[in-house]
């Protein structure tokens, strides 16, 4: 990308390998039970010394950008076990086999297990088929009951706190009659349990949630990323750290289980990277034109169109780190839903090792970071 300004900006904090701007914000896609992965990502930031100043989460993301932005550095990795200890507590530990196609039968089985018994702590199935029920209520609109979620974002999150404490957070969703988008921020916005339960109302499977007279549905329906939202509201440089929970590149499938989840991996990366790729192709853009502004006699740049164009293509310089999960070979189509306490430790352990090995290759991003410049990086592992 283009340089946005060769004077170097203030860095006013440090971590343990990087320079770090005046905002730092964590991004989190939505994607079930893969959320474990971003729990990870979280843990290993801090242990880098990291600090977050704004998070912003779609579906299961805004359940961790909640828990974030609730709770101190100290105890938020407590809060995101505990959570995590929760929703998986239903399906044990399997042991590792060794055969790909056994790990994959074990691992479809616990989706099964899920999709009949629902998750602890987050949703249960309904007594009765939502066909059954009076039109319009929530069980009519939904297979589950989202209410036990409620209990638990309030056991582990200090609203107070993500209301009036350092952290901004950023949720999304959509409103049903409408279609509209909808982003909560506590920038303007008081966020509690409502908020976050919307953002991941994933249809059918749960209900809408109701706020304000308003019903929404999860955020993933029109972007998976909230990343669009945080560059939109960048006040100063910014360096973003963007979890990815579906990657865009896999091999070619070879079951019907591959094509399920490939299916799901491009309809959500591809949302992914679309917004990635004309943000940059925008800033490339305007830094052309504050070149070409810069060119200009004095006369010319006091011209009402010359000074409207300085103002809009004005902006701060903006690094973006991406953290993907790479899925196992033996996680098919329902990867997403399969809360069993083994693959989410295994998730969990794949987020560390993906800043670990971000850290490990930073010295790229730290130079830009000094100096001023915009750039997009993908330094993970594989």
């Amino acid at each position: 990308m283009a340089d946005a300004d060769p004077s170097p900006p203030r860095t006013r904090r440090r971590a343990k390998a990087l320079p770090l701007p005046d905002q730092v914000a964590l991004v989190l896609q939505g994607g079930g039970a893969l959320g474990s992965y971003q729990a990870g990502v979280i843990e290993a930031l801090e242990a880098a010394g990291i600090e977050v100043d704004w998070v912003a989460g779609i579906s299961i993301g805004a359940v961790g950008a909640a828990i974030f932005a609730g709770n101190p550095p100290e105890t938020r990795v407590e809060k995101l076990t505990a959570f995590w200890d929760k929703v998986t507590s239903a399906l044990p530990s399997f042991p590792i086999f060794p055969n790909d196609q056994l790990r994959e039968f074990v691992h479809e089985w616990s989706a099964g297990f899920v999709a009949l018994a629902g998750v602890p702590g987050f949703f249960s199935p309904r007594h009765l088929p939502p066909t059954f029920a009076a039109p319009g209520t929530p069980a009519a609109l939904s297979f589950y009951d989202s209410t036990p979620l409620k209990a638990t974002l309030d056991s582990l999150i200090d609203w107070d706190r993500v209301n009036h404490g350092p952290v901004r957070l950023s949720v999304g969703a959509v409103e049903l009659e409408s279609g509209n988008f909808r982003y909560f921020d506590t920038a303007h916005d008081r966020i509690d349990a409502r908020h976050i339960m919307a953002s991941g109302a994933l249809p059918p499977g749960l209900p809408p949630v109701e706020i304000d007279g308003k019903f929404y549905w999860d955020g993933g329906l029109v972007s998976n990323t909230p990343l669009g939202h945080v560059l939109d509201n960048q006040t100063a440089e910014l360096l973003v750290f963007q979890v990815d929970l579906f990657s865009s590149a896999a091999p070619l499938p070879h079951t019907i289980m591959d094509v399920m989840a490939r299916e799901k991996e491009i309809r959500f990366s591809s949302r992914t990277r679309q917004v990635t790729v004309e943000r940059l192709k925008l800033r490339d853009e305007r830094a052309a034109i504050r070149r070409l502004l810069a060119k200009l006699p004095p006369e010319l740049r006091d011209d009402p169109d010359a000074r409207d164009l300085a103002a809009r293509s004005a902006e701060q310089p903006v690094n973006l780190v991406h953290l993907i999960y790479r899925a196992n070979a033996w996680e098919g189509g329902s990867r997403d839903y399969e809360f069993s306490q083994r693959t989410m430790r295994e998730h969990w352990a794949a987020g560390q090792e993906a800043v670990a090995a971000t850290m490990d290759r930073s010295a790229l991003l730290a130079m830009n970071i000094a100096t001023g410049k915009d750039a997009a990086f993908d330094l993970g592992p594989g």
